[in-house]
């Protein structure tokens, strides 16, 4: 069967409803307001509640992406969750989020854990799939409750993270060059070391000791992430557009992972854009990982920064450490 194109139905997204702000923070830390804005550009992020899970924030995003799409649930036959918090080691959040969501039980689904590339990840495998006719309707969901995995008394990470969960529908349309044009995705296995989470694992199962150690909570080292994040999403952004003969001008919008403002504005830089044609949400959201794709894509469908036929990037990088880079003609 020949591939069809491979496009996003409806978008959805959902931010928990307490917000964390940097003067906050700054009660929990040695740090500042200013001092959190200067390094990062995060002014506030939204912390899920105790009782809420990332199957719960999911759900809120999926709903709203469906009722976007005009579809129910029982049109979906395929749900990819991108996520590194699941509710559980098993069973997948995936499984939790189909049901609490009413998916039809012959639904194929599965997490995929690429980190903050995770979103990307998830398109490139959700739209392969449907376009490969194996499967009709694919909901694709980015959700991450990273509260959960933070050392609230670690002044380099607390800072960055905020749950959230964004969501689209993917369909196909007998339209020719539009919806997903293609991807770049990769990874660079030997710096897993740089931003990890040392327990929990079969490497290093839970005890006592782990617990009281902290190696349940994000290790990151900072400088090290920033200089490959700058180099890799460029490096990224650079070969998908090269693949498509376009050039960084007649991209109408980029969507990058919402990490970190100064790694925004280099790479920007770089594919000498302004940074206006960067969309930025990270001032109130903070780095959500999985979910930060979705939801600034989500907005900015909502606020009219994308129109039909226009071409959006995306890119992203995270632990792994992954990277990945989409070409989306709407």
């Amino acid at each position: 069967m020949a591939t069809r194109s491979t496009v996003i139905l409806g978008t959805g997204s959902y931010a928990p409803e307490h917000v964390l702000t940097n003067d906050h923070i700054s009660k929990m830390v040695e740090t500042s307001d200013e001092w959190i804005r200067s390094r990062s550009g995060i002014r506030e992020r939204r912390i899920a509640a105790p009782n809420e899970a990332t199957s719960d924030l999911a759900v809120q995003a999926g709903r709203r992406a469906l009722a976007d799409a005009r579809l129910s649930a029982a049109d979906i036959d395929l749900l990819v969750v991108a996520t590194m918090t699941p509710d559980h080691p098993m069973p997948s959040a995936a499984c939790v989020i189909q049901h609490k969501l009413g998916l039809p039980t012959t639904a194929a689904c599965f997490d995929l854990n690429a980190a903050c590339s995770g979103f990307i990840y998830a398109l490139d495998t959700a739209c392969a799939l449907v376009g490969s006719g194996r499967y009709h309707k694919a909901l694709v969901i980015g959700a991450e409750k990273l509260s959960s995995f933070v050392d609230w008394s670690d002044r380099g990470t607390c800072m960055l993270f905020g749950d959230g969960a964004g969501a689209a529908v993917i369909g196909t349309s007998k339209t020719p060059g539009v919806g997903l044009l293609g991807t770049r995705l990769g990874a660079l296995g030997e710096d897993t070391h740089l931003l990890y989470v040392p327990a929990g694992g079969s490497r290093m199962p839970t005890s006592a000791k782990t617990f009281a150690n902290g190696d349940h909570f994000v290790k990151m080292k900072g400088k090290e992430v920033f200089k490959l994040a700058v180099r890799v999403m460029e490096e990224a952004a650079r070969d998908i557009l090269e693949q498509h003969g376009l050039s960084a001008n007649q991209i109408g919008l980029v969507i990058p992972h919402q990490a970190n403002l100064r790694i925004i504005e280099a790479i920007a830089q770089y594919l000498e854009l302004p940074v206006e044609r960067f969309f930025v949400n990270l001032d109130r959201y903070g780095n959500t990982s999985a979910a930060s794709i979705p939801i600034a894509m989500d907005e900015a469908l909502r606020l009219g920064r994308i129109k039909p036929g226009d071409i959006t990037l995306l890119v992203a990088f995270g632990a792994g450490l992954t990277y990945g880079s989409a070409l989306i003609r709407w």
